[in-house]
């Protein structure tokens, strides 16, 4: 069909009923960022009263002129009940062979970095795309439009993120169609994973319980998805399910998880999600979230500690089907040139691995590929590992910093981005890099995700493969074994950690005593760039004074040719899903260990946990390479680090709430302040911290808050983006809370101060 050419908007608005069809759901929604709100304007004033009073609260000036044009035929006029457009003079019904999806196809050079644009970020939303659509008069077409920041401060919003069912438009069912028909189809309403354990969503299959239930915790089949059929674990192919289950309410899960479940609510999973394909769905859906004061969650995979792709009353972006890979063997980027990779933002470093070893090459990623051993049980699940396979490379890991088996080589995984591609709160597409936008570059690479905007891809440096040798062993107390022996050898351990660092090694070591004796499993110590004989020779003294102790370790090597093999050989895969566990964290600094009166603090520190009945999953790194590294918002506490520890509290399901409160809240009270006192100054690694991590701010960027904080006021002068523990997130909270201190995601989100009554989420699944 052929499209009028765009004016104006105020002419175009202005042409009577036509164009009140536009903006028909604007009588009750579009200017009711707050319900109570638009029932008074709407109960106290006439129309054209309500839009002057709306002037200086919600809508830009354009458009209140436009609908005063209009409003004696809004007046007279009923809402509309279906989506439509106008065509010579004719209404029509706004379908998928009226409406093309809302996007303009720009050259694919068209990017600021030397790298082009793939497919999907060539097809963008644009002014002239929205003004088009604007003419033919598509309802509702005016929650889609742009922003500026500039003029943010004359637009006013409620104290609480919306909520739905407040207001006809959200979650309505015209501007929904309206929505979907933009996206081209992509838009998808909740159902949780778990849902065919249950009735309430009309999707019950038992053989699909089944196999969900059977999989929850253990995604080790993940390798078979594509010659079985095997389901994906919920993070890599749900657009809405998470690993941190505890933050998100545990609304729907199978059996074993909750014993006690009767049924399947959405809790604080989003109310419907955007598969996103291409930059103008994530431009559509920032600025009808933008526009109407939506909250708005990003997801990739769902493997973040703190719930942060998640939301009651959500609407959420879901990157993960972005898994465009492009080449570039002598890539030039600023000083850089060598070989390169752009990535898409639903590339999992499983993938981005596979492809580098393709072409003999290296990529800083994380950790994690196959179980080492079976859990047994579920406290030693809990600690199993924390890296995995399935983590997004280029989305919240390498946004938060990113730390990787080589990281004592070549530093944090931010430090190798070269350019990024982002959609930003006013809904512009823009790139980042150290020449375009380069405040915004800085705060990509460590100021954390869901905080600046939703990036597309990334540009990421690529290294020759290298040898790596690894090690692994276990040592377990008992009848051969005392407890003093035991604790004699791993202090022996703990006293090599620089010598281990700043030989490029990295090991990943799990200590705890749940099952009744105390276990040191190390698994692995990875060593890039050393033969065999070589990581013998470092590790040496450590094994002779195990020796002298009277321990026999007998540790097992493994030489490979490849980073890719030794990491697909060595590395385990990590547990999902459990509602029984909350963990914390900690950047232990190098100068702890040239003190020896330090060194034992931290390791008594240490101990302390484990003889308690936590669980340590620690990891011998220091990524502050001898070759330097770039400025960035990465947490400067991991420049000084040799040992970023992570302690880990359990319970179990026939535990009473009031017991599990107690054991929660010494995690962040004891073992936490315990941690924070032998390490002053230091801080944590905000993707795998505690929910609730006391001064979050200096802990996860030190001095760097500040810079990144006004950048966050002036970038999202809304708070578009908004996550747990995320840059700016001070100044919102939410209205309930799980046992007592917990900030719940299955609450309503407001702004710090306003919420005077406690509010619950969303409890039942949508009709």
């Amino acid at each position: 069909m052929s499209m009028p050419m765009p004016t104006r908007p105020e002419e175009v608005l202005g042409r009577g009923l036509q164009r009140a069809r536009a903006i028909s759901g604007l009588k009750s929604s579009y200017v009711c960022h707050r319900s109570y709100v638009i029932r008074r304007l709407l109960t106290s004033y006439t129309l054209q009263e309500s839009l002057l009073r709306l002037r200086a609260r919600v809508i830009p000036a354009m458009y209140v002129n436009a609908l005063l044009g209009v409003s004696i035929v809004l007046a007279l006029s009923q809402l509309g009940l279906a989506q439509t457009i106008v065509v010579n003079g004719q209404v029509i019904t706004a379908d998928e062979h009226t409406i093309k999806p809302a996007h303009a196809t720009v050259n694919a050079s068209s990017s600021n970095a030397t790298a082009e644009l793939f497919l999907g970020e060539t097809h963008q939303l644009t002014d002239d795309v929205l003004a088009n659509l604007t003419n033919l008069g598509l309802t509702n077409i005016v929650l889609f439009g742009f922003a500026d920041p500039a003029t943010a401060s004359n637009e006013s919003f409620g104290p609480c993120k919306t909520f739905p069912g407040e207001f006809v438009v959200f979650p309505g069912t015209i501007t929904n169609r309206v929505f979907d028909l933009l996206l081209g189809g992509s838009l998808i309403q909740t159902k949780p994973f778990a849902s065919p354990c249950y009735s309430d969503y009309g999707n019950q299959d038992t053989a699909k319980c089944n196999e969900i239930t059977s999989h929850w915790s253990d995604n080790s089949y993940i390798q078979l998805e594509d010659r079985h059929h095997r389901l994906r674990p919920p993070s890599t192919n749900d657009p809405t399910s998470i690993n941190a289950i505890l933050f998100e309410g545990t609304s729907c899960v199978p059996h074993t998880v909750n014993p006690y479940a009767l049924n399947c609510t959405i809790g604080a999973y989003p109310t419907m999600s955007v598969n996103v394909t291409d930059v103008s769905q994530i431009q559509l859906a920032i600025n009808m979230a933008r526009n109407l004061n939506l909250r708005l969650v990003i997801k990739n995979t769902g493997h973040d500690y703190g719930a942060k792709s998640t939301g009651a009353g959500a609407l959420s972006l879901w990157t993960h089907n972005m898994k465009d890979i492009r080449y570039y063997e002598d890539y030039e980027e600023g000083s850089y040139k060598g070989p390169a990779f752009k990535m898409g933002a639903g590339v999992q470093v499983f993938e981005a691995y596979k492809t580098a070893h393709e072409r003999n090459l290296t990529i800083v990623g994380a950790e994690g590929k196959v179980r080492l051993s079976k859990p047994t049980n579920l406290l030693n699940k809990s600690m199993a590992n924390q890296c995995p396979q399935t983590v997004g490379l280029t989305g919240g890991y390498i946004l938060g910093g990113g730390h990787s088996p080589l990281s004592s080589i070549y530093g944090m995984a931010a430090d190798q981005v070269l350019s990024m591609e982002i959609v930003t709160a006013d809904g512009r597409f823009v790139t980042a890099s150290e020449t375009s936008n380069p405040d915004l570059f800085w705060a990509l690479r460590g100021g954390g995700g869901s905080t600046y905007g939703v990036v597309t891809s990334m540009v990421i440096k690529a290294f020759p493969e290298i040898l790596v040798t690894t090690m692994t062993f276990s040592l377990t107390s008992g009848d051969n074994v005392s407890v003093d022996q035991f604790w004699q050898a791993v202090r022996a351990y703990f006293e090599g950690f620089i010598n281990y660092t700043d030989a490029g090694n990295y090991a990943h070591f799990n200590l705890n005593a749940t099952s009744g004796n105390y276990v040191w499993d190390m698994a692995p110590w990875f060593a890039p760039n050393m033969s065999k004989s070589e990581l013998q020779a470092l590790a040496d003294p450590f094994f002779k004074s195990v020796g002298t102790i009277g321990i026999d370790l007998k540790p097992v090597y493994q030489e490979y040719t490849n980073f890719y093999d030794a990491w697909d050989k060595s590395f385990p895969l990590e547990s999902w899903g459990s509602n029984l566990a909350r963990y914390g964290s900690r950047l232990f600094p190098r100068e702890n260990w040239e003190d020896s009166t330090k060194l034992s603090s931290t390791f008594d520190a240490i101990r302390y946990v484990v003889d308690r009945g936590g669980i340590v999953s620690a990891y011998n790194v220091a990524p502050n390479p001898k070759s330097g590294y770039p400025d960035s918002a990465v947490n400067p506490a991991w420049r000084n680090a040799v040992l970023h520890a992570i302690d880990i509290v359990a319970w179990t399901q026939d535990m009473y709430t009031e017991l599990i409160t107690i054991w929660s809240n010494v995690l962040t009270s004891e073992w936490g302040s315990m941690w924070r006192s032998v390490s002053p100054g230091s801080g944590a690694y905000l993707s795998e911290s505690d929910y609730i991590e006391p001064n979050f701010q200096q802990s996860f960027w030190g001095d760097k808050y500040d810079r990144l904080y006004k950048l966050k006021k002036k970038l999202d002068p809304w708070d578009l983006f908004y996550a747990q523990n995320a840059v700016g997130s001070e100044n919102w909270e939410m209205s309930d809370y799980i046992f007592g201190n917990l900030p719940s995601q299955n609450s309503r989100l407001c702004r710090k101060g306003t919420n005077s009554n406690r509010q619950g989420g969303m409890q039942k699944a949508e009709e």
